[in-house]
């Protein structure tokens, strides 16, 4: 398997025993940056706190559906990978409905782990934008990316939570996204697309933020 040692992982497990397997074999596979909680309150500390990439999450804690409702809270590039020991299709069924990326049963197998996490990260890598802020190397996915505004050398992209000034050109940035979701309006600014609400004969709409848009670029939205 290939080494993420840059992806965050958070095991939400009320099961002492079972998170700390998951963690060792996660750390013989060159992961690092991992964090273990074992109840509610935590976990909703370590989503707002730690941001994680990938939550393992353990359905039942303490003998309550509890993973399902946090699933709906997580941060908002987390990837969600339930786990259970429950056949209950009803629950499952019940949990599939927050689009989880997979789903594992107990007894836990460390190939069912790997593969999971492994596909989860090349899946993020296809939608997202890698970038470094500082020390930070940044993941941002496709859908938390509302529009990026050149500056200068420096690019400013704004964010559903923040935002971010890198030191690299809009076009430079421009190449490494998806051209189905990321249209240029204008020499200085690039828009997610689903993210439009409104466009007119010269802008568009990104919740309040009017954006210019060019004749060059308006064949891009019709």
């Amino acid at each position: 398997m290939t080494s993420y040692q840059n992806t965050k992982v958070l095991i939400v497990e009320d099961d002492v025993i079972i998170a700390e397997y998951i963690a060792d074999l996660l750390q013989d596979e060159q992961f690092s940056n991992l964090k273990i909680v074992h109840d509610k309150n935590s976990a909703l500390h370590e989503m707002a706190s730690f941001l994680p990439d990938i939550i393992l999450m353990d359905i039942n804690l303490s003998g309550f559906n509890d993973g399902i409702e946090l699933s709906k809270s997580k941060n908002t590039n987390a990837t969600v990978i339930f786990i259970t020991g429950q056949s209950d299709f009803a629950l499952m069924n019940e949990a599939l409905k927050t689009n989880p990326d997979a789903y594992l049963t107990k007894p836990i197998k460390k190939v069912d782990v790997l593969a999971s996490i492994s596909l989860a990260i090349q899946k993020k890598q296809k939608q997202s934008f890698q970038f470094k802020d500082g020390y930070d190397i940044v993941n941002l996915e496709y859908d938390a990316i509302k529009y990026i505004m050149a500056e200068g050398n420096y690019s400013n992209i704004y964010t559903t939570s923040k935002k971010y000034t890198i030191r690299q050109s809009l076009s430079t940035i421009f190449k490494q996204l998806s051209s189905d979701i990321f249209k240029q309006t204008h020499r200085s600014y690039v828009v997610n697309k689903s993210k439009v609400l409104r466009i007119t004969a010269s802008s568009v709409f990104v919740n309040d933020v009017e954006i210019p848009l060019s004749r060059t670029y308006i064949k891009g939205f019709k």
